[in-house]
C-alpha cells in the first residue's frame, strides 16, 4: 500500500509512479490512495522528540554567515541539491510536454494523410502572413523533433475503446486496478440461491450498496431445481445447451437469475456511485478473521469487509464403496449437484447403454424419472437402487412410498428397493457393481444422489461453531454466527422459534434464509419464523409439496380428496405462471373439497375445516390433492399432487 505525505501535488506524483507497479503489487485498500495530512506527515518524518532533527535551510545559512566551516559545506550541498532537484523537475516536465506534443502531432499527421492531395490544395486557404512570422504554436507538427511513441500510446481497438468510454472519469489507471477489490461493504461467500436472495434484500434496503460475491464455481448465481427437472424434458437441445428450459406451461426461462449485464466487473465495484453487485468466480475463501474483518482467498488476496454472509451450501455425499474404488471407476461416477454435473450426465446419457442411479430420495427419484423419459426414445437402460422399501421411504409413509415407486417404474426405469452396492470394479470398459443380493450389474455410468454434506471448512480456520448434531454453522434465530457474520442456506444450523434447532436443504429455505440474512445485514434484526416449504416433481404429472418437518417415522394421518385434471404440477404452473413452487406458495390459493364433493377455491383456516387435522408436533398430516393447504404454523404437512 502506498502512503503519500504532503500536498495534492505529491498525491498526483504518487499516482504517476504507481503506473509502473504491477496489479499484484498495487494492493490499495478500497482502491484509493491514502494521503496523510501535513501534521501527520511532519510527525512521522521527524520521529520521536528525542531523535535529532536535521538542521533547516535557514539555520545552515545563519551558521555559514557566522563562519562555521562545516555549515559552509552543508550550505554548498543544500544549494547543489536544490539546483539538481529543480533541474530534474524541469527536465521531467519538458519531456512530458514533448511526449504530449508528439502524440498530437502524430494524430495530425494521420488525419492529414487521409486527405487526397487534390482536395487538400483546393480546400486549404493560402496564408497571408509571411513564413517568418509564423509563431511556434502555429508551426506544422512535421517540424517537431521526432520522438518514439510508447506502446501504451497506440490507438486502442474497438472493444478496448468501448470499455474505456464506459468507465467513469474518476477511475485510476485501469491496467493497475486490482482484479478483486480490497474492500467490500457487503461480502457474500457462495454464489447460490441464498446469496442471490441476500443481495436482492440488501439492495432493497440499501439502494447504493456495493455487494461482492465470491464463488468457487465458474458460473453466475443460478437456480438448481431445473437441473433435475425441467431441463431433462426439453425437446430443444440447443435451448438446453444455453441452460434455458421451458416450464411445464411452456414459458421459456434461464437457470441464471440475472443476465451478465446485471453485474458489474469486480475491479469497477468501488467506483459505482449507485452501487451494484459483482461476482468473483473460481475463487474460494479460505479463512475469515472476525476481529480484523478480513477474508483471505485461496490465492492469498485479502478482502476487508463490513458485513459478511456465509452461503457455501453443501457438497454431494459419496458412499465408501466408490471412495475406495479404482480411478477408472471414480471417473465414471457423478456426484450430482451443479451445472457441471448436469452437462456431464446429459452428454453421458446420450451415448451410454446403461446408467445406475444410487439413491431413492427426492433427487435420485427425479433423475431416475428424467433419465427414464429419455430412455423411451433410445436404447438407454436406467436402474435405480436404494436400501429403503420404496422411493422416498425416509420421508413418506410406506403406502405412499410404494405408490411412488410404481409411478417411477411407469416412467421406464427399473427400480430395486432394499438394494445397495457392496463392491465396485472396472472391467472391459464397464463398471461392475456387486450388490447385497449377490447380483452383479454392468453399467457405463453411476449417479450417486444420497444427500449433502454442508460446507463448513471455514469454521475451523475462522473460529466459528459447527453443530455436532445437524451439521452446518451454528447460528442464532437471526442467522448470525458472530458479530457481522451471518450464515444462510444449506450450511446453516439455525434456531427455529417454532420447531427448535434444525438444518434444511431445500430451495425455498435458501430463498427465505438468504433474504432474512440480507435484511439483518442492513439492520433489520428479524428472527427466523417462516416455515419454508419444499417440492419435488417426478415429471409434469406427479409432484409433492411439503412444509415443516416431514419424516416417515412420525405417526401419519391422511386426508384424501378426489383428484382432477388440474391436480398436476403442470396445471399449477399454467395457473400461476411460475415453476418454482417457493414462489407460487405465496400466490396460489388453496383448493379444497367440500362436504358435497364439489371443489371450491378459497383461503381458509384449518381450524374451521371439519375434515382437517390441527397441526401437532408429533403428527405428520398428509393432504392428498393438488395444492398445498395448511395453516402458517403447521408443523408437518405434505401434499401429493397427481392423479391418485
Amino acid at each position: 500500500m502506498f502512503r503519500v505525505a504532503g500536498s495534492v501535488t505529491a498525491s498526483r506524483l504518487s499516482a504517476v509512479c504507481c503506473r509502473t507497479v504491477t496489479a499484484k503489487q498495487f494492493q490499495v485498500h478500497g482502491a484509493s490512495l491514502h494521503v496523510l495530512s501535513s501534521e501527520t506527515s511532519r510527525k512521522s518524518r521527524n520521529g520521536p522528540a528525542h531523535h535529532r532533527i536535521p538542521p533547516s535551510w535557514q539555520s545552515v545559512r545563519t551558521m555559514a554567515s557566522a563562519g562555521d566551516s562545516q555549515a559552509k559545506i552543508n550550505y554548498i550541498f543544500y544549494g547543489l541539491a536544490v539546483l539538481f532537484g529543480g533541474g530534474g523537475i524541469i527536465y521531467w516536465w519538458s519531456r512530458k510536454y514533448m511526449r504530449e506534443t508528439s502524440k498530437d502531432g502524430n494524430k495530425t499527421k494521420k488525419s492529414t494523410a487521409a486527405v487526397p492531395a487534390e482536395s487538400k490544395e483546393a480546400t486549404e486557404p493560402v496564408s497571408e502572413k509571411p513564413t517568418s512570422e509564423t509563431t511556434k504554436s502555429e508551426a506544422p507538427p512535421a517540424e517537431l523533433p521526432p520522438t518514439e511513441t510508447p506502446a501504451e500510446a497506440a490507438a486502442p481497438d474497438a472493444e478496448s475503446k468501448k470499455l474505456l468510454d464506459a468507465m467513469p472519469q474518476s477511475y485510476p489507471d485501469y491496467e493497475v486496478m486490482p482484479d478483486i477489490p480490497g474492500h467490500a461493504k457487503y461480502l457474500l461467500i457462495g454464489g447460490g440461491t441464498a446469496s442471490f436472495a441476500a443481495f436482492r434484500a440488501i439492495r432493497a434496503s440499501d439502494a447504493k450498496a456495493q455487494v461482492l460475491v465470491v464463488t468457487e464455481e465458474e458460473e453466475l448465481p443460478y437456480m438448481r431445481p431445473p437441473l433435475s427437472k425441467e431441463l431433462w424434458y426439453s425437446d430443444e437441445p440447443k435451448l438446453v445447451e444455453k441452460l434455458k428450459f421451458k416450464q411445464w406451461n411452456g414459458k421459456e426461462r434461464s437457470v441464471y437469475y440475472n443476465p451478465p449485464s446485471f453485474y458489474v466487473e469486480p475491479k469497477e465495484l468501488a467506483y459505482q456511485e449507485n452501487g451494484g453487485v459483482a461476482v468473483v468466480k473460481g475463487r474460494k475463501v479460505m479463512k475469515l478473521d472476525p476481529q480484523k474483518q478480513v477474508a483471505v482467498l485461496d490465492n492469498g488476496w485479502e478482502i476487508f469487509y463490513d458485513k459478511v454472509l456465509i452461503a457455501t451450501g453443501g457438497r454431494p455425499r459419496n458412499i465408501p464403496v466408490f471412495e475406495r474404488a479404482s480411478q477408472e471407476v471414480k471417473d465414471r461416477v457423478t456426484l450430482f449437484r451443479g451445472i457441471k454435473d448436469f452437462k456431464r450426465l446429459d452428454e453421458v446419457s446420450r451415448n451410454a447403454s446403461t446408467i445406475v442411479v444410487v439413491g431413492g430420495g427426492f433427487l435420485g427419484s427425479e433423475l431416475t424419472c428424467a433419465l427414464g423419459k429419455r430412455s423411451r426414445d433410445s436404447s438407454l437402460k436406467v436402474i435405480q437402487m436404494f436400501p429403503e422399501p420404496g422411493n422416498m421411504g425416509k420421508v413418506l409413509p410406506e403406502y405412499l412410498s410404494q405408490w411412488t415407486t410404481a409411478k417411477v417404474r411407469g416412467e421406464g426405469a427399473t427400480v430395486k428397493p432394499e438394494t445397495f452396492v457392496k463392491r465396485a470394479r472396472f472391467s472391459d470398459g464397464k463398471v461392475i457393481l456387486k450388490l447385497n443380493t449377490g447380483e452383479e450389474i454392468s453399467t457405463d455410468h453411476v449417479v450417486v444422489a444420497v444427500g449433502l454434506e454442508p460446507n463448513t471448512e471455514l469454521a475451523k480456520e475462522s473460529g466459528l461453531e459447527v453443530d455436532d448434531t445437524y451439521g452446518g454453522f451454528r447460528v442464532n434465530a437471526e442467522l448470525e454466527a458472530r458479530s457481522d457474520i451471518w450464515v444462510a442456506g444449506d450450511a446453516s444450523s439455525f434456531y427455529d422459534i417454532k420447531l427448535g434447532r434444525r438444518r434444511v436443504e431445500h430451495h425455498d429455505h435458501a430463498v427465505v434464509s438468504g433474504r432474512l440474512a440480507g435484511e439483518n445485514m442492513t439492520g433489520a434484526r428479524k428472527p427466523y419464523w417462516h416455515q419454508s416449504m419444499f417440492w419435488s416433481d417426478l415429471g409434469p404429472d406427479v409432484g409433492y409439496e411439503a412444509i415443516g418437518i416431514v419424516d416417515s417415522s412420525l405417526p401419519t394421518v391422511a386426508v384424501f380428496a378426489k383428484a382432477t385434471e388440474k391436480d398436476t404440477p403442470k396445471a399449477v404452473v399454467e395457473e400461476t405462471g411460475e415453476s418454482l413452487r417457493s414462489v407460487t406458495e405465496t400466490e396460489a390459493e388453496a383448493t379444497l373439497p367440500t362436504k358435497e364433493g364439489v371443489r371450491e377455491t378459497k383461503v381458509f383456516d384449518l381450524a374451521n375445516y371439519p375434515f382437517a387435522l390441527l397441526p401437532h408436533p408429533e403428527v405428520m398430516t398428509l393432504v392428498l390433492h393438488s395444492i398445498l393447504w395448511c395453516a402458517p404454523l403447521s408443523l408437518s404437512t405434505c401434499t401429493c399432487t397427481s392423479f391418485c
